[in-house]
């Protein structure tokens, strides 16, 4: 997703809004039972509480992207780095700040996409929009592949794999403010999980 593709949806999305290991794994797993054991009405609380949690925060001044591409690894998944770029750019007093990364070389055509935005300067429901995902439940299956809400060091993701054309993505929400896109071709979805694991998600959720 493009910075530029990024305002252009929240600038509309606000406007529209406007207008009307171990212990880590254990506590994970307690988390999914107890999501589980939720009657539907108590599902739509928690969704109405997150949905208000998320729309009353404010804009903050979002970081110097350049903090955001020295979280760019040099390499994933047996690819090397091929370009990292990054921008903080905005309009209307939205603004927000990208860093990118395109990973490259395998022998099969393999491809990957790092994408790290801090959304601090679009807070509130413009967040949430683009991050719909991370105040619902999703677990879908389609005749080639399947999409499906998940928890990835503790954190709301997305995931979506089409076995057929091998490739994917995933999105984790970190600490409610900077997301974090994760796309590939010609590779598996172990290889795209793998990748989170070379970005330090405690230290992106600890800049400020």
């Amino acid at each position: 997703m493009k910075t530029s593709f990024i305002l252009a949806f929240v600038l509309s999305s606000g406007l529209l809004f406007s207008s009307c290991g171990s212990k880590q794994e254990e506590k994970e797993q307690e988390e999914e039972k107890a999501d589980e054991a939720k009657s539907p009405v108590d599902a739509l609380q928690a969704f109405a509480d997150k949905a208000k949690e998320m729309g009353n925060r404010e804009a903050v001044d979002p970081i110097d992207f350049r903090k955001l591409k020295e979280l760019l690894p040099e390499k994933v998944a047996g690819l090397s780095r091929t370009e990292a770029t990054g921008e903080k750019s905005g309009a209307m007093g939205f603004t927000v700040s990208t860093a990118e990364g395109k990973y490259s070389g395998g022998d099969g055509g393999e491809s990957i996409d790092i994408e790290i935005i801090d959304t601090g300067g679009i807070a509130g429901v413009s967040t949430m929009t683009l991050a719909a995902w991370s105040i619902a439940e999703i677990d879908k299956e389609t005749a080639t592949g399947y999409e499906k809400t998940t928890k990835i060091d503790g954190y709301k993701s997305f995931e979506k794999y089409d076995n057929q054309n091998k490739s994917g993505e995933l999105n984790i929400l970190v600490a409610d403010r900077y997301l974090v896109n994760v796309d590939g071709n010609n590779v598996t979805i172990d290889q795209l999980k793998d990748v989170l694991k070379d970005i330090d998600l405690s230290k992106l959720a600890g800049l400020k």
